[in-house]
């Protein structure tokens, strides 16, 4: 089956042979879209309207103790001296 391309070389978009491959892309894509896994959440965590992670909760008040943890770590004096002789 030739296809009829364009000056430019590209699939003549008026053919016979261009909308029938077109319909089984389509078929194909649907077919796929149909057999994949519907994609599970990545966290289960509750947030708040503007997206962020609701603080008031047990998961969200551990990730805010973690957090300032890791802020008090940051300004230690042992880390200070790492920055400082980098």
């Amino acid at each position: 089956m030739a296809v009829k391309t364009t000056a430019a070389g590209k699939m003549d978009k008026r053919t016979k042979e261009y909308k029938e491959l077109k319909e089984r892309l389509a078929k194909a894509r649907a077919a796929k879209a149909k057999s994949a896994k519907p994609a599970a959440p990545q966290s289960k965590l509750k947030k708040t309207a503007s997206g962020k992670v609701d603080k008031r909760t047990k998961e969200g008040k551990e990730i805010a103790a973690r957090m300032a943890k890791a802020r008090k770590a940051k300004n230690s004096l042992a880390n200070r001296l790492k920055r400082l002789f980098r």
